[in-house]
């Protein structure tokens, strides 16, 4: 607990306004270092991952491994230079593999999406080019790309939900449009069995419809029941759920737990939806690997369901507030940010882990080598 405490306080002194009058010669020195990287042509990755002080995202491989990405840019502006870098750390809890590259702030940030054997990069563009692979070594790959739609089946992975919607098909390396979605969907997830579950919203006054299909084949479709509409969607061995919406505010979901058989709407549960501060874009909506859902606000508040039916939540404790958070299996992943560039760190900045539904958090060592980690009980 001595050596958390001492943690807090020195990430709480690194968090004084740059332009501050009363920043010592640490908080001085770590705004040299970071224009320093930025400004780099050809920055170290560990530098930029120093400067960044927290990652942007966080995805798994089949095997453990986690790809990093981090982004440093310009703090004064929107405009002018930036660095990034990505990280690949085996289950061990090692460094693979890293990466850096200069660049602009106005650049879209990478972003990767974990596969069988390792990591895939998404498309930054409209189309499918700029998709390749990392294997879990950090060794880059080609992927095969084809505007021809897939039939989707399991295994598939769904890389870009829109400009342009993208599955990903480990058996090949493929990414391609998945085949039969319709033309009205706004919202995509694709499960584990290869089932492509999509939120259509007709340009007339029907309700929106939560289609699923599986092999380019329809099998069936359910209406969002009136008055809402459907906000985000996912999807997970047989459970899936929606947002539903009344304007941007979200109201509750709907859930089905038996591969969209039947279906119901949880207006309640625990979560006071009401005092939910942003609009559903902002939402944090996920499924873990035992059917529950897990619901939320980025920065804000979260709940867990108190088992797979998904009828009753419990608020998650976490030991800061996280700006994101996602799940990979049964596995939590929240990270601790500013919302825009600064030189200074806030308060338990960085990614932490829990393996037990929130109960204790683990935070993610930076460093290469592998070291004693932080380690903490969220206060109830």
């Amino acid at each position: 607990m001595a050596a958390v405490s001492a943690a807090l306080v020195l990430m709480s002194a690194a968090c004084a306004p740059s332009g501050s009058d009363d920043r010592g010669p640490g908080d001085r020195d770590r705004e040299a270092r970071y224009r320093r990287v930025i400004e780099d042509p050809h920055p170290r990755p560990a530098d930029v991952i120093e400067a960044a002080g927290a990652p942007t995202g966080v995805t798994r491989a089949d095997d453990g491994s986690l790809l990093l990405t981090f982004d440093a840019a310009n703090v004064e502006d929107d405009e002018g230079p930036a660095a990034s870098a990505w990280r690949i750390v085996g289950p061990d809890g090692r460094t693979v593999a890293e990466h850096a590259e200069h660049g602009d702030a106005e650049a879209v940030r990478a972003e990767f999406k974990g596969v069988p054997g390792g990591f895939v990069r998404v498309p930054a563009g409209e189309s499918a080019d700029g998709a390749y692979a990392l294997d879990v070594r950090g060794r880059r790959h080609a992927v095969d790309t084809t505007g021809t739609p897939l039939g989707t089946r399991p295994g598939d992975i769904l890389l870009a939900e829109a400009e342009p919607t993208l599955v990903y098909r480990p058996a090949t390396h493929t990414v391609a449009p998945p085949a039969g979605v319709p033309d009205d969907a706004v919202r995509l997830a694709v499960d584990e069995r290869g089932t492509v579950w999509s939120l259509a919203q007709s340009l007339t006054e029907a309700p929106d419809r939560i289609v699923r299909q599986r092999d380019g084949r329809t099998l069936g479709s359910t209406a969002v029941p009136r008055p809402y509409a459907g906000g985000a969607l996912t999807a997970r061995g047989g459970t899936a759920a929606l947002t539903l919406l009344q304007g941007d505010d979200v109201r509750g979901l709907l859930v089905t737990t038996d591969a969209g058989g039947h279906w119901r709407t949880v207006i309640g549960g625990g979560v006071p939806w009401r005092e939910l501060k942003h609009g559903w874009e902002y939402l944090v909506l996920e499924v873990l690997a035992d059917g529950r859902l897990l619901v939320g606000e980025e920065g804000g508040r979260l709940w867990l369901a108190d088992d797979r039916g998904n009828s009753a939540f419990h608020e998650l404790r976490t030991p800061v507030a996280f700006t994101s958070l996602t799940v990979s299996g049964a596995t939590l992943y929240g990270i601790a940010d500013a919302t825009t560039a600064t030189y200074g760190l806030v308060k338990g900045e960085g990614l932490w882990i829990s393996r037990d539904g929130g109960g204790e958090w683990r935070r993610h060592e930076r460093r290469g080598s592998r070291s004693p980690a932080e380690v903490t009980k969220p206060p109830r």
